[in-house]
């Protein structure tokens, strides 16, 4: 199954006397990198929302998670003040003040507008019964960011899939090529042999223009490139089919398919043979671009 690493998802509800907010979006990214942005009060759960998604089959992206909570009513929440914070952020700004001759405006309103001096504590207890009620929006958002992804894997999958019939394509031209030009050497080896002699009345070696020929086709025969190429599709559509990720495996097939089509080229024995593989490698590189797309 395709799904793109480029999604979003978002829901709202209240819960519990909470109005909670939560938004999940990706860009692409080779291995699973999630960050998670949650009001300080719940940032117990960070680890356990990384490990969810993880179990919810997010395995590649760069994730942003943000899980933001307002309490429409009081619910145990107890605030404290740090108090060696706080003497330590007073004492910078009382040598701020006396080191640049500032005006001493140090009130109680000032300093509480960093909130860093106050500590937000909750009950033990509490915990599982927050984790319970942020994961009931949570699983809404998941549920729209995962469906998002698989609707432009989609897309992904269809694109892909019409470059390579189009590659089968060109294959079918190189390979009715490779044919005529075997076939055809013979006879212009001959024609090229007569004309070096200057004397059709020469007889020819038969024998040695057919040994020819079967050095000249078995360099130029891309049978086992063809093969190959045959069987990397085969794999394409298997690894779709699949319910794993597949961007690192098409990644990896994707090489093996521009090694087998540079070989190609490297026996192409005419200019129509070396377009069309020009042509085949464009493809490639479209779809190289797009995988990169894909988890």
């Amino acid at each position: 199954m395709f799904r793109s690493m480029t999604a979003f998802g978002r829901a709202r509800e209240t819960v519990n006397a909470k109005d909670i907010v939560a938004e999940i979006k990706s860009v692409n990214n080779r291995y699973y990198d999630c960050t998670v942005k949650i009001t300080r009060l719940y940032s117990f759960l960070e680890d356990k929302i990384k490990q969810y998604l993880q179990s919810k089959g997010i395995s590649r992206g760069k994730v942003e998670v943000y899980i933001g909570i307002d309490l429409l009513e009081q619910q145990g929440v107890e605030i404290q003040l740090d108090t060696a914070y706080a003497k330590s952020y007073i004492d910078a700004l009382y040598k701020l003040r006396d080191t640049f001759d500032l005006k001493d405006d140090i009130t109680v309103s000032r300093i509480a507008s960093n909130k860093e001096i106050f500590v937000t504590k909750k009950p033990e207890d509490d915990m599982e019964k927050d984790w319970a009620d942020i994961k009931v929006v949570l699983d809404k958002a998941l549920e729209s960011f995962l469906e998002r992804r698989e609707a432009e894997g989609e897309n992904l999958y269809r694109n892909i899939a019409e470059k390579i019939d189009n590659i089968k394509g060109y294959l079918k031209i190189i390979e009715k090529n490779s044919e005529s030009d075997i076939k055809g050497y013979a006879s212009k080896l001959e024609e090229r042999i007569l004309k070096f002699l200057g004397d059709n009345s020469i007889q020819i070696d038969e024998q040695r223009i057919l040994t020819e020929v079967a050095v000249f086709a078995d360099k130029v025969a891309i049978d086992e490139e063809l093969v190959r190429l045959s069987s990397h599709f085969d794999a394409f559509e298997e690894i779709v089919k699949s319910n794993e990720p597949a961007g690192r495996k098409l990644d990896f097939l994707l090489q093996e398919m521009n090694r087998e089509t540079n070989t190609i080229g490297s026996k192409a024995s005419n200019a129509d043979t070396a377009h069309i593989v020009v042509n085949i490698k464009n493809e490639l590189e479209k779809i190289r671009e797009q995988i990169q797309n894909i988890e």
